[in-house]
């Protein structure tokens, strides 16, 4: 129903933030991995999950899209809510869940709080096919840098640079330094452009 929120934030701690949205503060449920991908400035953009259940309406915030997918197959599986969900990626960072399932480590998935064996289990067995068709393994490994990549290619495309050569001078930096921050790929990107 809400797929992003965008404006001012007026608040944040390590579980929620307040996003003031044209005069209306959204009070969204985050991640600790969110929250250290949050940025320094004050406007900030939110891919967001809207639960709603008897007790209320409960709007979670995430900064990736796919830490977003990630949160939605977890709620899917029998035993794991909202609450652990966010707890899983609060305690592991989502590539780190991804391989885990796609690996089937129920001792991974089973040290984070609130999970048991038989829910780690069925996380596994519900979870394995679905990772696998929805993440590219591969591309698991330089997972955090998604968000990177994409701002690199937006700006290079912004300054007027061919949108398929960007791509290939970008996967090429980002292939060679995965842990590259966006000014680095832009800057490697504008000496091969």
């Amino acid at each position: 129903m809400i797929a992003h929120i965008q404006g001012r934030l007026v608040e944040k701690s390590p579980t929620d933030v307040v996003i003031d949205c044209n005069g209306v503060g959204y009070h969204l449920h985050i991640s600790l991995h969110t929250f250290t991908l949050l940025p320094n400035t004050e406007n900030v953009k939110l891919y967001t999950h809207l639960q709603i259940k008897e007790d209320g309406h409960f709007l979670f915030g995430f900064m990736e899209k796919s830490e977003r997918e990630i949160f939605k197959l977890l709620i899917s599986v029998s035993g794991i809510g909202a609450g652990i969900a966010r707890t899983m990626l609060s305690s592991m960072e989502p590539k780190q869940i991804i391989q885990s399932i796609a690996s089937g480590n129920v001792a991974a998935i089973q040290s984070i709080k609130g999970i048991g064996a038989k829910t780690a289990q069925r996380a596994i067995l519900d979870l394995k096919d679905k990772v696998l068709k929805v993440f590219d393994l591969d591309e698991v490994s330089s997972f955090s840098n998604n968000t990177n990549k994409e701002e690199a290619l937006s700006a290079l495309e912004v300054l007027g640079f061919n949108k398929k050569l960007a791509e290939k001078v970008v996967e090429k930096v980002v292939n060679n330094q995965p842990e590259a921050t966006v000014e680095t790929i832009i800057k490697l990107a504008l000496k091969n452009l």
